[in-house]
């Protein structure tokens, strides 16, 4: 089989099962309650300084509609906090609750096993070249948004 061939049956395993894989690790009983999407969510939220609606919706590349809908849940569900600005009560700031901070950090060490396994038994150069073919990658995929 040929580099070629290779490379086109891993990518397209690997973008067919990375959510289904995500999804058996990072839904364990601890957080039932809520999907990947929004523990991308929370992820984009973060656990510094609150972020406005607008911030996350546009990390999320969705509309500031869609992100309401799922915040409204993940409010009830007790992982974001919502609050008015100060300075400007039109703005509405989201900030993790310290059960969000637990999902996030539940999530945070999955992402990080995954960099751990491809990083395995790589040189320093190995890296180097790992890192530039996949922000190939990501202009590829950049070009179509």
């Amino acid at each position: 089989m040929s580099n070629y061939e290779v490379l086109h049956d891993i990518l397209v395993r690997l973008f067919q099962e990375i959510l289904d894989i995500e999804s058996k690790a990072l839904i364990t009983s601890d957080f039932k309650d809520i999907s990947v999407n929004d523990m991308h969510i929370i992820e984009a939220i973060g656990e510094n300084e609150p972020k406005n609606m607008s911030t996350v919706a546009k990390i999320m590349s969705v509309t500031v509609g869609t992100l309401t809908i799922a915040i409204n849940s993940l409010v009830k569900k007790g992982y974001v906090h919502r609050e008015r600005s100060e300075e400007d009560r039109r703005v509405v700031l989201i900030s993790l609750t310290e059960k969000g901070r637990k999902a996030n950090a539940h999530h945070r060490r999955f992402h990080d096993g995954m960099i751990q396994a491809v990083l395995k038994d790589l040189d320093e150069d190995q890296q180097k070249v790992l890192v530039k073919s996949l922000m190939n990658l990501r202009e590829f995929f950049d070009a179509y948004r």
